[in-house]
């Protein structure tokens, strides 16, 4: 399943390897990107692996899916319409704006109104960080006193957070109480390259070794 996950991403350009400056602003002998996805297909499959990993983690435990803006939202969306077309779980999506909108409905908040004591999962496109979480927790807790409780990323990088000490998914749990699973991680992606491009492994065990903890 891991192998055909990152043949997706690699045939859709979403997953390239040469030397990139990533958002936290370390240089990177990968880059992932979730903006390349432009077709139907791409997205059925991808929501695919999304709904799946929601069902088999927290099943119907949730209240809605949130999706950051702006990667967040297609996946969000998406996940929603694939969980129930797969495992008959039909729950409300919403997403954010970048800036409140003084007009029409108003707000910051697109599609499900939130509520004080709903339980949010969140779909996001990799973590790297945990800068992204540190930005979308202030908009849903100025709307209601919700609980987040799970994320759901493609990749998790496996990387050092802020302090570069602990790494990011473990400092995100400690500071928001949210735990993150992923599709695959960047181990995944060494093991898979391990067999297949030499150069590119050995790069992405020297980035490993430096800044991710597996």
């Amino acid at each position: 399943m891991k192998t055909a996950f990152i043949e997706l991403m690699q045939a859709g350009g979403v997953l390239k390897f040469g030397e990139f400056k990533t958002k936290s602003g370390r240089l990177s002998p990968y880059f992932f990107n979730a903006g390349e996805y432009k077709t139907g297909a791409q997205l059925s499959m991808l929501s695919a692996y999304y709904a799946a990993l929601i069902y088999e983690t927290v099943g119907e435990s949730f209240d809605a899916v949130f999706g950051p803006a702006y990667k967040g939202i297609p996946l969000a969306v998406n996940a929603a319409a694939k969980l129930y077309e797969k495992y008959g779980i039909d729950k409300p999506f919403l997403f954010n704006r970048k800036e409140i909108k003084d007009h029409g409905e108003g707000g910051n908040i697109v599609g499900y109104q939130l509520k004080d004591g709903d339980r949010i999962i969140v779909t996001e496109d990799v973590i790297s960080a945990g800068t992204a979480v540190r930005e979308f927790m202030p908009v849903l807790l100025s709307n209601a006193k919700v609980a987040v409780k799970d994320m759901f990323v493609s990749l998790d990088r496996s990387e050092f957070g802020s302090d570069m000490e602990t790494i990011a998914r473990e400092e995100i749990k400690k500071s928001f109480g949210i735990t993150v699973h992923s599709i695959i991680n960047v181990k995944d992606i060494y093991d898979y390259l391990k067999g297949k491009d030499a150069i590119s492994a050995v790069k992405m065990k020297e980035y490993m070794d430096k800044y991710c903890i597996i």
